[in-house]
């Protein structure tokens, strides 16, 4: 008789996949250990167990970005051509539109609001938006542009983070989706 388990996340998995999550709806400023504790269903207590610091709970939910942004470019690597891989990327961030009305971009709010300090932390994080950066050079490599390749890519990143933005500011997911349709007409004219 066999019998099957279903895998449970950890403690510290789940603190840091909260983490990333509070952090994202509340900042990095107004998120307490209490509330990442609470919202990944661990006694408080348990959490110096894991993280002695807030900041190391922050340095978690950076990896998490990361660990998230390389397995979406590896799935979207699977994709036949390099414009069907940046379609499907902004087809991804369009799919986000509400989320990011209401939050905004999970990466770009963090990065701004880790830049006004000076622990170093918004350097891990750039080093995750700089992997995304290189990975649209390499599709607009492959579709034989040279050397406007990181140009183009990081025109496609900075149409997303400032859409983004606008898209939080309004409180308009529709903003993100017009958006999105520009940015599939414009890789389709490249």
């Amino acid at each position: 008789m066999t019998h099957s388990t279903t895998w449970k996340p950890g403690k510290r998995e789940r603190l840091t996949a909260a983490a990333a999550t509070v952090l994202h709806e509340q900042g990095v400023e107004k998120t307490t250990l209490a509330d990442i504790a609470r919202a990944a269903d661990v006694p408080i207590g348990n959490v110096y167990y894991y993280f002695k610091t807030k900041d190391e709970l922050v340095e978690a939910a950076i990896g998490t970005h990361g660990e998230a942004l390389r397995a979406l470019l590896a799935e979207l690597d699977t994709l036949a051509t390099p414009r069907a891989r940046l379609k499907a990327l902004v087809g991804g961030w369009v799919d986000q539109r509400d989320l990011a009305a209401r939050y905004g971009c999970p990466t770009g709010t963090l990065a701004s609001e880790l830049d006004k300090r000076a622990d170093g932390l918004d350097r891990k994080l750039a080093e995750h938006m700089r992997s995304l950066v290189d990975w649209a050079e390499r599709q607009f490599r492959e579709m034989d542009h040279g050397q406007d390749a990181r140009e183009l890519a990081v025109a496609l990143v900075a149409a997303y983070q400032g859409i983004s933005l606008l898209t939080n500011t309004f409180r308009e997911p529709e903003l993100m989706a017009t958006e999105g349709r520009r940015l599939q007409r414009w890789i389709d004219s490249l």
